[in-house]
């Protein structure tokens, strides 16, 4: 069963194979951008817009050292894909094994560090006037979460690898409908406020990496956890660091972003201005699910054919999946953009948070449509293994024009130039995609 999960990927039709993966991906993703969107309606209406701002400042830091575990999960996948398509099991399996020992022994190295410097990563995120306590409250109780986070997000991209598109869509359902559920009882059943919403947090990171490990031990997977394949490999770390780089890098580039944008939203705005943009981040995540799981379920697709040399498939999956993603993101554009105000007022009912954020959404929003290039093009060069170009794409919105633009227009415009810099960024980083995607693609004979 699991052959058969591995190779119709390169003579299922593309778009059987781009729906049967895609859809179970955004159903992961919706779940969770759900959660994020109830767990602060839940800090908005029963701890306040100060808790809201905590959440804003932390999740970025506990997100980056998770990302450690997302990076090698994808570095992995792209190489377990492509030595799927060369009929190389053996290679997928040490490839398992040193992904483990990278995930574990680096997410807890970096969860010290979150200990032992913790009001230098709050102050640095933004953490500064009310938002400071709640911050460090919520702050040390998710880091207790966070290795069982990285564990979950590498296993997720392993067994999407494999073929498992549906169990890979449980790793993020199960944290999701944990946390929701928990989320009522322990911020409003047992009064624990701001702590409540952390360790519903943490306990959901745990349960889905429990679920991952029944998988690896005990459920479908071929590749089973297995001790002699826990052995260093220079070339495999190598291999693993320079595609999965590309992921950290984003995750990093993120992280920066953060660092800039709660520093310049506080001293141009205040408290307030830090906690609309925390509702329009998890309005991001949640408005573009589709997107994302269309992305996420392009990769192992495109990994299989490109390993198997079908380039005829990779051209088309690429041109299929970049109109599915643009249609969606114009859909997704519309409704943002007709139900702003209402959206908001799901979060809050302080008509001064509600007064900033309508505008924020709507700007941040404002080039929807053309995410999907940027998304499926640096998911492109990273499914077949060409680190350098993904590497660039993936750093171009934030790094390349979203930050630096945060710098500059607020200068200007106040705290709408930080809004504006996101619509740009968009239009600078599509431009850039479409010209190296471009370029790469016409290569494949």
């Amino acid at each position: 069963m699991a052959t058969t999960n591995k190779e119709i990927f390169g003579t299922e039709p593309l778009s059987k194979l781009l729906k049967a993966q895609s859809i179970p991906a955004s159903i992961g993703i919706l779940v969770m951008s759900v959660y994020g969107i109830v767990d602060t309606i839940f800090v908005g209406r029963w701890v306040g817009a100060y808790g809201i701002g905590a959440i804003t400042v932390v999740m970025p830091i506990t997100f980056l050292i998770s990302s450690i575990g997302m990076a090698i999960g994808v570095g992995g996948a792209s190489i377990i894909s492509r030595a799927f398509g060369e009929k190389n099991d053996q290679k997928a399996f040490k490839v398992f094994g040193n992904q483990m020992l990278l995930t574990l022994s680096l997410a807890l190295l970096f969860v010290l560090f979150g200990f032992l410097y913790q009001d230098e990563f709050l102050n640095a995120f933004g953490g500064k006037g009310e938002i400071l306590q709640p911050a460090r409250d919520y702050f040390g109780i998710t880091l207790i979460g966070v290795p069982f986070l990285a564990w979950a997000m590498m296993s997720n991209n392993v067994i999407r690898a494999e073929g498992y598109p549906k169990m890979a869509m449980l790793t993020l359902l199960i944290p999701a409908l944990t946390n929701i559920v928990l989320d009522p009882i322990f911020i409003i059943g047992f009064d624990m406020g701001i702590k409540g919403a952390a360790w519903a947090t943490s306990i959901s990171y745990m349960a889905s990496a429990l679920f991952t490990l029944w998988f690896f031990i005990k459920g479908d997977s071929q590749i089973k956890i297995n001790l002699k394949c826990i052995h260093p490999s220079r070339s495999i770390i190598k291999e693993i660091g320079a595609i999965g780089s590309v992921t950290l890098a984003r995750q990093g580039a993120v992280s920066l972003l953060s660092v800039v944008l709660n520093n310049t939203l506080f001293a141009y705005g205040g408290e307030m201005s830090l906690s609309a943009y925390g509702i329009a981040s998890r309005m991001l995540m949640f408005a573009n699910f589709p997107v994302l799981g269309i992305t996420q379920g392009t990769v192992p697709i495109l990994g299989y054919n490109y390993g198997a040399k079908l380039y005829r498939r990779v051209k088309e999956l690429v041109t299929l999946s970049m109109k599915a993603a643009t249609v969606i993101a114009l859909i997704i554009f519309t409704i943002i953009m007709s139900l702003t105000e209402y959206i908001v007022q799901a979060f809050t009912n302080d008509p001064e948070l509600i007064a900033q954020t309508v505008p924020a959404l709507r700007l941040i929003f404002l080039a929807t449509p053309l995410i999907a290039v940027n998304m499926i093009g640096g998911a492109y060069f990273q499914s077949i293994g060409k680190a350098v170009p993904a590497l660039l794409l993936t750093l171009s919105k934030q790094g390349f024009f979203l930050i630096p633009l945060i710098l500059i227009l607020p200068n200007y415009f106040g705290v709408y130039g930080a809004w504006y810099a996101f619509p740009i960024a968009d239009v600078g980083a599509t431009v850039v995609t479409y010209i190296f995607l471009r370029r790469e693609t016409r290569k494949l004979k």
